[in-house]
């Protein structure tokens, strides 16, 4: 079986063969961190993790980069308004976005470049422009001439006869660019202060788009296999990393572009304005569990725009309660003989999960696959029991699973209920062991008010959320 991309490229579903077999080199637009990562950067960041973690299950090798947008417009005005450099500046939001990625069990990419430790190549790549004819000098800044190249537009199916003949654009932001020539180094000014590096490009900084060429190419090559990023992405910014890029080098750039779409909240736009823009931190505040989170992100289609909605947030809550129960209920599951029932079940939910996750990742249908899993096998544990080899598949099985999805087994956090529970559950399990049923009863009965259910099993108590 064939694992099946839509490219963003050429507009349609196509079947993925790796430059090299057996090995993907994949590179990720991250965080530009002059803020906190908001949940809609994070949805598109789960969407790669699911494509980093798929394709190693298919049994590749993936070297992912994802990259820090260190120095750009935004962090400049925002350290030069608090007066400290720019690396005091971005410390702190790096810092809590790797801790937002553990949160979300989002796997760490091999390679995090920060553009300002990478100017070096920035200088190079925009130098081998300037030597091909398809860069220019004004002023003191250095831009790119897109209609010296002629495949501008393909990506985004921009028309480049509708762009403005020689307007240029200095900023970087997405909704202040123009389709227009773009900069690819910025010469120094005032608004600047501290900020600059002494090139032979001169006095100033690299433009936006350079960045993210430069350092996909020094840790991937020339040309790689995958590049990802949100449909925000692919104009300008993923239009101009392709004209840099293959007009420096002459060949194609990436064989397979994948975009997931906008994220909304309770129906709109995210936005401050709206009162409707979170951050991950914003939701934990809450008490939003990151599983349920992941579990909200992950499960709609990543091309298909995904509405959040607290409402959602009870619905995934539910589902990972019940993932999380069958789970226990295999562990605990009494001695039995299960007649090869469950192989079958298994195998079928095996290559269901395969078949709809080679189709441009189809998460409802893998999702769907390991849901029939859980229903067939709760109800023949039910009826047979379990026999030892069996439970045994089974429990691997989940463990395959959950190396792509990371929250089908129950968390281990020791943080997931608040220390007064805690401690109340601690004290049921005394009174039971010392005989003293009544107070065992009282304080189950307190925790089922406080919506915490426990159940006692062979080994040991267990606690789970009430789902409303």
């Amino acid at each position: 079986m064939a694992i099946i991309f839509y490219n963003t490229y050429s507009k349609k579903k196509e079947e993925f063969e790796p430059m090299i077999p057996g090995e993907v080199r994949m590179y990720t637009c991250g965080p530009t961190v002059y803020d906190f990562a908001h949940i809609g950067n994070y949805r598109a960041y789960i969407f790669e993790d699911l494509l980093r973690r798929y394709l190693k299950y298919r049994g590749y090798k993936v070297t992912q980069v994802m990259n820090l947008t260190d120095v750009d417009d935004k962090t400049i005005k925002s350290c030069r308004e608090k007066g400290i450099s720019l690396a005091e500046y971005t410390k702190p939001y790096k810092e809590a976005f790797f801790d937002d990625l553990d949160a979300l069990r989002i796997e760490r990419a091999e390679y995090y470049p920060e553009a300002t430790a990478h100017i070096e190549e920035m200088v190079e790549l925009v130098k081998k422009l300037l030597d091909n004819g398809v860069a220019y000098r004004m002023g003191n800044s250095i831009y790119y001439r897109i209609s010296a190249f002629p495949n501008y537009g393909k990506l985004s199916g921009m028309n480049i006869s509708e762009l403005k003949a020689g307007a240029r654009v200095d900023v970087e932001e997405y909704e202040k660019e123009t389709a227009a020539d773009f900069a690819l180094w910025k010469g120094w000014d005032e608004s600047d202060g501290d900020v600059f590096w002494e090139t032979e490009l001169g006095k100033g900084r690299p433009g936006w788009h350079i960045e993210c060429s430069a350092m996909s190419m020094k840790y991937l090559g020339e040309s790689f296999d995958i590049h990802t990023g949100g449909v925000d992405n692919i104009f300008p910014h993923h239009e101009n990393e392709i004209a840099q890029s293959e007009a420096a080098t002459g060949k194609r750039f990436v064989n397979y572009w994948l975009h997931c779409a906008h994220l909304m909240v309770e129906g709109r736009k995210m936005a401050k304005s709206f009162n409707n823009f979170y951050t991950l931190k914003d939701l934990l505040d809450k008490g939003l569990h990151p599983l349920a989170l992941r579990y909200i992100l992950i499960s709609t289609h990543y091309r298909q725009q995904l509405n959040f909605t607290f409402d959602g947030v009870n619905a995934a809550l539910a589902s990972l309660q019940r993932l999380w129960d069958f789970y226990d209920n295999v562990v605990d599951a009494p001695d039995g003989d299960s007649k090869g029932k469950l192989s079958v079940v298994i195998n079928e939910a095996h290559n269901k999960f395969i078949l709809g996750l080679d189709d441009d990742l189809n998460i409802s249908s893998a999702l769907a696959a390991i849901f029939d899993m859980v229903k067939a096998a709760n109800k023949t544990i039910a009826e047979t029991g379990i026999s030892g080899e069996e439970k045994e598949m089974l429990l691997a099985e989940i463990d395959k699973f959950d190396s792509v999805l990371a929250f089908l087994k129950p968390p281990k956090e020791s943080k997931l209920i608040d220390e007064e529970v805690e401690k109340l559950i601690e004290a049921r399990e005394n009174a039971r062991k010392g005989k003293n049923y009544r107070e065992a009863d009282r304080i189950r009965n307190e925790l089922e008010k406080r919506g915490i259910v426990l159940e006692d099993t062979k080994s040991g108590t267990k606690w789970k959320r009430k789902i409303d």
